[in-house]
């Protein structure tokens, strides 16, 4: 017997986790979903994770991810960086609290992953996505919303509730990411901020001011505070499912791939620039953020939280012309 314990990572993921990720292409077409049940599980020093999928996707993504078989293999479990030794997936992971950002590659799929979960305790759910890559090149994208049990095999109300969940996900999956379109409000949440050594170093509170402009356009101010304090303002164009931010203080461009914005923002006139993945997760505009703050080319702090939307005025009411 080890005496070995297991990380603070591997403790919040205990349990089976049950999602259906959706599929899409790479222009962000939804092909369809990946039933999945997972687990990460410690056991005499040694932590095995395991996943069992079953895709109902079309064209060849559904060739090339549908494998027919389980996969599991071994991690090497820390706080610092969760290694990942195969077969299935070899590669590491690197936790911040109750989020993970890792990197890794499936050679079964011929893919390099970017995978974000995020534990989310106050809504009951992890905010899972997987960007898929042939080197820089992005194939496809996996997102999805789980929620966790642990006595999925003997309890049929724990049944009844993920069967529940697995129906809802399968068609929520396909939402296009649209913030407020009409009405002007505020998102306010809290974020935990990690430094570059995946250390705690305090809370940011943080503020969108959205206002629409029309329905392609709004105009947006970020504001922290905290840890971390800046404020920036760039109006905000939609066309489909990409996006681009024109200043005055930040520039960049994001795409959107069902609930998930994935952008990067280049702050103006400073060697700054944020990396984001934004979550639609309720009707309600509940945004779930993952944020990276990269300076001169290197990770600075890693934020995330909930945003939630107080809504304002509807400043695209109906437009009348009256004729005499």
């Amino acid at each position: 017997m080890s005496d070995k314990q297991p990380s603070n990572w591997q403790k919040a993921i205990e349990g089976e986790w049950h999602g259906c990720p959706s599929l899409f292409e790479s222009d962000g077409t939804w092909v369809g979903t990946n039933k999945v049940n997972r687990a990460s599980e410690f056991k005499d020093g040694r932590t095995t994770y395991w996943m069992e999928t079953r895709f109902d996707a079309t064209g060849p993504l559904m060739d090339r991810f549908e494998i027919g078989a389980r996969m599991e293999f071994g991690v090497v479990d820390s706080d610092q960086d969760r290694i990942y030794t195969g077969p299935d997936f070899i590669g590491s992971g690197r936790p911040y609290g109750l989020l993970v950002d890792s990197n890794y590659y499936s050679p079964g799929w011929n893919v390099n992953l970017r995978t974000v979960n995020h534990v989310v305790p106050e809504l009951g759910m992890q905010v899972y996505s997987s960007q898929l890559f042939e080197g820089d090149t992005i194939v496809g994208v996996f997102n999805g919303l789980y929620i966790v049990t642990q006595d999925h095999e003997s309890n049929p109300a724990t049944q009844q509730q993920v069967s529940d969940w697995l129906e809802k996900e399968k068609m929520d999956g396909k939402k296009p990411f649209n913030l407020s379109v009409k009405h002007e409000g505020v998102y306010r949440g809290e974020f935990e901020v990690y430094d570059a050594n995946q250390q705690l170093v305090g809370t940011n509170k943080v503020t969108i001011t959205h206002r629409p402009i029309n329905l392609l356009h709004s105009e947006q101010t970020i504001e922290l505070e905290g840890v971390v304090n800046h404020k920036w303002t760039a109006m905000r164009t939609r066309n489909g499912n990409t996006q681009q931010f024109h200043g005055p203080d930040m520039f960049g461009n994001g795409k959107s791939y069902g609930r998930y914005l994935y952008s990067i923002r280049h702050v103006y006139g400073e060697p700054l620039k944020l990396w984001s993945r934004e979550t639609v997760v309720d009707e309600d505009n509940t945004l779930v953020c993952a944020w990276q703050l990269i300076e001169s080319q290197k990770e600075k702090y890693t934020l995330f939280g909930v945003l939630r939307f107080e809504a304002g005025e509807n400043v695209l009411a109906p437009t009348y012309v009256d004729r005499g």
